[in-house]
């Protein structure tokens, strides 16, 4: 059993997110994101399942070109697609990217 203070793991930039990985098993994987207002993530593609949990702030999610507001304390679960996020204010997010074993 692991325990993880959400609130103390440090971020990295975005050139080095998999820094931002602190925890990782062959089934799925879970990262810290931190966004300052405005920032965005680039659209990207993901092959999995990825759920969100937006620990602090507001980002807006495009998940295959439909927008959504994530609010504080707010779960966001997608199935394989194209997203990207930009946040509305300083933001605190874990992402878990889910292995698809075939």
């Amino acid at each position: 059993m692991k325990t993880f203070d959400i609130n103390t793991i440090p971020t990295f930039p975005l050139s080095e997110r998999e820094k931002n990985v602190f925890y990782k098993a062959d089934e799925f994987k879970m990262r810290v994101i931190e966004l300052a207002e405005n920032q965005e993530l680039p659209e990207c593609e993901m092959k999995s399942y990825v759920i969100f949990f937006l620990v602090k702030g507001k980002v807006q999610t495009t998940i295959n070109n439909e927008k959504s507001v994530l609010k504080e304390g707010k779960l966001l679960v997608s199935e394989p697609a194209i997203f990207s996020m930009k946040a509305i204010e300083n933001s605190r997010l874990i992402g878990i990217q889910i292995n698809i074993q075939n």
